[in-house]
């Protein structure tokens, strides 16, 4: 595979994680490293994995993952996208419960953001192109651009707070509906 292909791919992969990532600076209250270090981690090591995944299932149950992969992806992008729009109306400042880098939220939005990336791993597969240094890539992609985007979403976040934490919520529920639409019109 071109390197120019797999940057392509890979930057592609990575917009659903920066665009997590912008949601997920607008709502902590106090962006550490640890929290970039988190989401930044798990988006990388989600995007890296799930092409390896999918490679290693191969074009055997293709089909099964195809018919639903898109409502998986919509129903936790919407769940979170909802959850973080009733947040910003709760009056209640518990950075524990809102903090996006922590616990299942965690593992949730990593499962979401890398859907494609394991359907990327079946096409891999399929073709048979080997996974290995395409999932590297992804990865660290996807973890930079994770990165980027906490940082950006927190300097916004800073400037508009209330109304970005609704832009975040109404951005992620876009982003679900974006990718049922996609894989419906295909």
């Amino acid at each position: 595979m071109e390197i120019y292909a797999l940057l392509g791919i890979a930057v592609a992969l990575a917009m659903d994680a920066f665009a997590v990532a912008l949601s997920a600076g607008v709502v902590l209250p106090v962006l550490t490293g640890r929290h970039l270090f988190r989401l930044s981690f798990h988006f990388g090591l989600f995007q890296g994995l799930m092409p390896i995944i999918g490679w290693l299932i191969g074009a055997r149950i293709y089909h099964y993952v195809a018919s639903f992969d898109h409502w998986l992806a919509f129903g936790l992008l919407m769940f979170i996208g909802v959850r973080m729009i009733q947040e910003a109306f709760d009056t209640d400042d518990d950075s524990q419960r809102r903090d996006p880098t922590r616990g299942m939220t965690l593992i949730t939005l990593s499962i979401a953001t890398s859907i494609d990336a394991l359907v990327v791993g079946l096409t891999l597969g399929v073709l048979q192109v080997d996974v290995w240094y395409p999932a590297l890539v992804i990865g660290v992609v996807a973890a930079l651009f994770t990165m980027i985007g906490m940082m950006l979403g927190r300097r916004v976040g800073a400037m508009w707070g209330q109304r970005m934490e609704i832009f975040g919520g109404v951005l992620l529920c876009c982003l679900g509906i974006k990718i049922l639409i996609e894989h419906l019109l295909n």
